[in-house]
């Protein structure tokens, strides 16, 4: 005689799975969150580092040559001698290692000389994609 299937032997019910999934949906969708804000805020601080390590640069700049590079020249002028210091012998660079970097969302850094933020420095900014402006006038870089 053949004895009926036990609660055991029958496996999980539709209702159980599908609570399993929607646990599994709801996990994952936290993680997912916390990941995405965990990468906008690695990015903000990266383009504040770089933001300070351009500063520097262009301090450096400044004591060789005696003013800052202009408007038209930019950045460019922490890897290729301008021409407006051509001849001079006061332009000791690059003054950087590598290329002038972009942002973290691939964009240029804006150089603005002369400022409007500061007085008595050149502004280097860069907007992130929910309008957060990084500048060299913020407090955490100077």
């Amino acid at each position: 005689m053949k004895r009926p299937p036990s609660r055991r032997d029958r496996g999980f019910t539709l209702i159980e799975v599908l609570l399993v999934l929607v646990i599994l949906v709801v996990l994952a969708s936290l993680a997912t969150v916390n990941i995405l804000s965990s990468q906008r805020k690695a990015k903000i601080n990266s383009a504040k580092v770089q933001v300070e390590l351009l500063d520097k640069a262009l301090q450096t700049y400044y004591l060789d040559v005696g003013t800052f590079p202009s408007q038209s020249v930019g950045l460019q002028a922490l890897r290729v001698e301008p021409p407006d210091a051509q001849g001079s012998n006061k332009w000791a660079g690059p003054y950087l290692d590598r290329e002038i970097p972009k942002d973290p969302w691939d964009k240029p850094y804006e150089y603005m000389y002369p400022p409007r933020m500061n007085r008595d420095k050149p502004d280097i900014s860069t907007v992130s994609p929910d309008n957060q402006v990084i500048g060299n006038w913020s407090e955490e870089i100077k």
